[in-house]
């Protein structure tokens, strides 16, 4: 039965939404032993572009894509039974609505932690030892000291929000530098804490350290984890690293720390209103989001030239997206109607849709399960 869907599978249509143009040529890459057709539907998905798909029984969505109930809705109208996520993040899917449609989501469970935690160090130490100052001072001719001095990581306390696969390995680097890290996740690492990771609550977390990265999902648990009084339970000159999702802070907090230099460094690759925002050439528009804007001109911030996302565009995110999204075509065969298949049965989810807006309820009806060894902690 395995072997029959497989070939059936060979040639299944699947429609790309939200596509870059770094990621198509690993995807064609990836593809070459699969023959599948690959569309670029040559926009992002949304209630207006959903008829798009019609015809498609597999469609593809990148994390700004918009998979409300609507949407799914009109999809699953036009055919649709499959949605394979280009990210490992899901919280712009309604996974109530999907499994009331009978809908299969799957996800990458996870690529390239290295390049991640590496970027989330790099971005650490541009603000800890001022950096991005440096860089720009010397492009004006100016090679002055003041006001460059930073601060050892050895022996500071290092907090750790998830301790997933990205998260784990910024606690190994952490610890190579020889701070001591402690860290919050619902399920702890027996390696770590063999490594000397210690485990704590989240109070604790923020009251000891002095910095703190953030490696967990955006789910209705996590929604401003990091807010105004998150802040004022930490150490005076916290350093903040956020290379997760944007609503996992508050921004206006963040802003306000940073004012009252209450926060003494932030560092971040996300934002939490992203939408018409990232991945786009605003240098000759402008910004219409103040908040944003704000960020972008404090002096506490790092300001290093770095596109959004940026941890994402290496080679190890091309190659294993493709391969995962065809796993999940092989394993959910029925996307081409193969007689005997079955969809995934149903289980609990931590996130859902809400297009940009972390919203959503532990409870409610069935929702599909997210296949392809999901983690059993947290992290982005």
């Amino acid at each position: 039965m395995a072997a029959t869907c497989s070939r059936k599978l060979h040639g299944v249509k699947l429609a790309l939404f939200g596509l870059h143009p770094f990621e198509r040529p690993f995807l064609d890459s990836a593809n070459l032993e699969h023959g599948h057709e690959l569309v670029d539907m040559g926009a992002r998905l949304g209630l207006q572009t959903a008829a798009l798909a019609d015809g498609f029984p597999a469609i593809s969505l990148f994390a700004h894509d918009c998979g409300d109930r609507a949407t799914l809705e009109r999809l699953v109208t036009g055919g649709t039974r499959l949605l394979a996520l280009r990210s490992a993040g899901f919280n712009h899917v309604d996974l109530v609505a999907a499994g009331e449609l009978g809908l299969t989501v799957a996800r990458v469970p996870a690529y390239s932690p290295n390049a991640i935690a590496e970027h989330a160090i790099g971005r650490l130490l541009t603000v800890v030892r001022k950096l991005h100052k440096a860089v720009q001072r010397t492009r004006e001719l100016d090679f002055s000291l003041e006001g460059l001095m930073g601060f050892d990581l050895a022996g500071k306390t290092a907090g750790i929000v998830g301790t997933g696969k990205i998260g784990a390995q910024v606690a190994r680097i952490l610890l190579g530098f020889g701070c001591h890290v402690v860290a919050v996740d619902p399920a702890p690492s027996a390696e770590l804490a063999g490594l000397g990771v210690r485990y704590v609550e989240l109070g604790e977390l923020l009251e000891t350290s002095h910095v703190i990265s953030l490696h967990c999902p955006l789910t209705p648990a996590t929604h401003h984890l990091i807010d105004a009084a998150a802040l004022a339970r930490t150490r005076p000159g916290l350093v903040l690293i956020n290379t997760c999702r944007g609503g996992v802070v508050d921004t206006r907090a963040l802003i306000a720390g940073l004012k009252s230099k209450h926060l003494g460094g932030l560092a971040l690759d996300v934002y939490e209103v992203e939408d018409g925002v990232f991945f786009r050439d605003l240098s000759t528009e402008g910004l219409d989001d103040d908040i944003l804007a704000r960020l972008l001109t404090s002096p506490h911030r790092s300001r290093r030239a770095c596109p959004p996302h940026s941890r994402r565009h290496d080679e190890a995110r091309g190659v294993a997206t493709l391969p995962t999204l065809l796993m999940a075509m092989r394993r959910h065969a029925r996307v081409r109607g193969c007689s005997g298949a079955r969809g995934p049965k149903p289980a609990q989810s931590s996130g859902r849709a809400g297009c940009g807006a972390a919203t959503g309820s532990r409870a409610g009806p069935r929702r599909p399960k997210l296949r392809l060894r999901p983690r059993r902690s947290v992290d982005t």
